[in-house]
């Protein structure tokens, strides 16, 4: 039943009660934030709808695009977004929600979060932020530690210089990444005698000054599209993002690599950077670091690492192994919303020599002036809340065997998964993990060993049928709400890299048990039951080839 509309008098004494005065303990507000304070992952199963809403008719109630003309009660606009919002939002947090990147989250982040919410510190100025300034350095030095290992006088002398930064706080990977390239790009173009710099005259004037043709970037094919956006906004240009082949792991191919550098060596294109993988989003593996690390060293470019994902695992003195050479990147992107268990928001990039964003030191007359330790000086983003609070809080609560341990079990239950499908004669792993990302498809036994005998033509017809029925499968478990996994296209090379549509998981959560990777696969092959037709035509398929 819906509640009688209520109506507020618009006037300045009501509007201080908001800022002032909060609601009673009746409230509905006040409801949530206890239960929220109580059991967070209740609160979600509670109050998030397991339905098959579509999208279309969840955004008739967003449809109004007038600003209302006359305020809600608290209350009641609280229990509108509890109807409307919350009830068809993604459960993230759910063990059974295994597709993306996000997981649940420690609890003691929900009444720290509220503080930092209250403080409303911009990280721009010391003169909004104060004790929050040099806890960011520390959190930054924290990191930058974790990646270099440098020593205590190293960051005794570096960490709070005015003058110097071991990084930066960003929103995430895409402006971590973009930030790490716009030092590549202002290092490799910088000042000299008279020239004042790309930062100055522009990319233009800069490669006539350096007399280059063009400049790039090369990643592997399974580098992130936030690569994109940043040779987009830097002005580099897409097309000059040069994609480095790949091996059958998924790693970026080293001999690939350095016949394009010498190739864009001899046309007289300046490499400003190479960037290796740590964790690709598709499947979760790393390229290998020190021999990128080399090929850099040997051109005099930048060598990043984009890390966003992997770069937790430098946690796990297990695993650390795995980011070799990780040590020798000029910058390594970090998401700590990603394996750090933070909310969304929080990435950094990190430095290996204090002085190089200096290439991109901007100050003003109000704020952010020589000699200040205003933290915006040395960042892409100016107003920046306090995240770097709830990542200091994470350390020291959760501290790096905590970190360890959770590292630890999510790459040994991606095992435990891979191994799992294998054993499956209805299912096919993809890729295997290296990390605790993994990708796999559902292909029916019989249709397994006609993969094996048929031609290449043959072999299309079936992975096209195959991809039909996986995209099938994912978007009906997806609809169902029961659990979840995310699909990417690959061109794996054991299938003759044809573009093949797979499953991926990512298994980070650390609430994900093992019951439920069976129920995930039981559900699959229960739903790859409800397309007849395609089922029909597969089967059809198959048999020809196995009958000839």
């Amino acid at each position: 039943m819906e509640s009688e509309q209520k109506t507020v008098d618009v006037s300045f004494e009501n509007l201080l009660k908001i800022f002032t005065v909060p609601e009673g303990p009746d409230s509905t507000l006040t409801k949530i934030e206890a239960e929220l304070s109580q059991n967070l992952n209740q609160f979600l199963r509670e109050h998030i709808v397991a339905d098959e809403k579509p999208l279309k008719e969840i955004e008739k109630d967003f449809s109004d695009a007038a600003i209302p003309e006359q305020p809600s009660f608290v209350s009641d606009h609280t229990q509108h977004l509890l109807d409307t919002l919350v009830a068809h939002s993604v459960h993230t947090a759910a063990p059974s929600f295994i597709g993306h990147m996000t997981s649940a989250l420690p609890y003691f982040l929900m009444p720290l979060s509220k503080i930092m919410i209250a403080l409303n510190q911009n990280l721009v100025k010391i003169e909004t932020s104060k004790a929050f300034t040099p806890l960011e350095r520390q959190v930054l030095g924290m990191l930058h530690r974790l990646i270099y290992q440098r020593n205590d006088a190293f960051y005794q002398q570096w960490m709070h210089s005015a003058e110097h930064s071991l990084g930066a706080f960003c929103s995430g990977g895409t402006i971590a990444n973009i930030t790490a390239l716009w030092v590549a790009r202002n290092n490799a173009l910088k000042a000299q005698g008279s020239f004042q710099g790309v930062e100055k005259v522009g990319l233009y004037k800069a490669m006539q000054h350096y007399g280059y043709q063009g400049l790039a970037v090369l990643v592997s094919k399974r580098g992130h599209y936030s690569l994109k956006k940043a040779a987009d906004v830097l002005g580099l240009g897409q097309d000059e993002l040069v994609a480095v082949e790949t091996d059958h792991n998924n790693r970026l191919c080293v001999k690939d690599l350095a016949q394009k550098m010498a190739s864009l060596k001899a046309q007289n294109i300046k490499v400003i950077a190479v960037i290796g993988v740590a964790g690709t989003t598709e499947t979760g593996n790393i390229d290998p670091l020190s021999d990128i690390a080399s090929l850099c060293a040997e051109h005099g470019c930048h060598f990043h690492v984009d890390a966003a994902w992997g770069g937790a695992t430098l946690m796990s003195n297990r695993y650390r192994y795995l980011l070799d050479g990780i040590e020798k990147a000029d910058s390594v992107t970090i998401d700590a919303h990603k394996q750090l268990y933070i909310p969304m928001g929080a990435g950094m990039v990190l430095f290996k020599d204090p002085d190089a964003m200096r290439s991109v030191e901007h100050h003003a007359q109000y704020i952010l002036r020589k000699g200040s330790k205003d933290l915006g000086s040395h960042t892409l983003e100016g107003s920046r809340s306090g995240m770097a609070m709830l990542v200091y809080a994470a350390m020291n609560i959760i501290s790096r065997p905590g970190y360890e341990l959770l590292i630890n079990q999510s790459i040994e239950k991606a095992k435990h998964f891979a191994a799992l499908i294998k054993a499956q004669p209805d299912f096919e792993l993809i890729s295997q993990p290296e990390l605790c990302l993994l990708t796999y498809r559902y292909v029916p036994t019989a249709t397994k060993q006609a993969l094996e005998v048929a031609n290449q033509a043959q072999q299309q017809a079936l992975n096209d049928k195959l991809n039909e029925l996986t995209q099938f499968i994912q978007k009906t478990q997806r609809e169902t709400g029961r659990s979840f996994v995310s699909r990417t296209q690959l061109n794996p090379q054991h299938l003759n890299q044809l573009d093949t549509i797979v499953f991926r998981v990512v298994l980070a959560n650390p609430l994900t048990h093992n019951e439920i990777l069976e129920s995930v696969l039981s559900e699959q092959r229960e739903i790859a039951k409800q397309a007849p037709n395609l089922s029909k035509q597969l089967q059809s398929l198959t048999n020809d080839i196995l009958e000839k």
